[in-house]
């Protein structure tokens, strides 16, 4: 464990970082999320991993990908509350950023300006091909931006559009495959 404190002490006197998973709805983002964050455990870095307490989709205290693997989380009502929790660790995971308010990338550079790597995921663009949330400002001051690309579920290239099934306008609808598949550009359009 010594090893992994003069580590941390050297990254923390040099900066962190900020990375972003970005990509449309069943990419994979929280899969990545969760390989990284266990590397890092495996490192023995000590992980802090929050997510919106909005998403109620999977269980409430961990991060579920659609492959079932999972990873215990911290549900929190705003980015702010990122910052009070994350105390003396190594990495900071955060899940479905799109659902953060507009502090995010705030958060996002104060932990990593204490020495703080930052792994950040989330949809890039809402159902109607427009940029979500915070995520483009997360996008601009990241060291490392990974996009991922679904299946389109018509003709198999490439997906990065997340298409609404059902008729519903509003922003945010929180959803699985009965309310969004992915979409390559063509498919998306037409």
């Amino acid at each position: 464990m010594v090893f992994n404190e003069e580590i941390f002490k050297r990254k923390s006197e040099l900066g962190g970082s900020i990375e972003l998973i970005c990509g449309s709805m069943f990419s994979g983002k929280t899969e990545e999320l969760i390989r990284r964050l266990n590397r890092a455990r495996i490192a023995k870095l000590k992980i802090e991993i929050f997510s919106p307490k909005a998403d109620t989709r999977f269980v409430e205290d961990a991060l579920v990908s659609h492959n079932a693997n999972s990873i215990p989380s911290t549900p929190v009502d705003n980015a702010s509350a990122i910052l009070l929790l994350s105390s003396d660790v190594h990495v900071v995971g955060i899940d479905e950023a799109q659902f953060f308010d507009d502090e995010l990338p705030d958060v996002c550079n104060v932990l990593a300006n204490k020495g703080i790597r930052v792994i950040v995921a989330g949809l890039d663009m809402d159902f109607k091909g427009r940029p979500f949330g915070p995520m483009p400002a997360i996008m601009a001051i990241a060291e490392s931006v990974t996009k991922l690309h679904a299946v389109c579920v018509r003709c198999g290239n490439p997906a990065l559009y997340s298409y609404r099934l059902v008729p519903d306008e509003a922003k945010i609808l929180l959803g699985e495959q009965e309310s969004y598949e992915p979409r390559c550009r063509i498919c998306y359009h037409s």
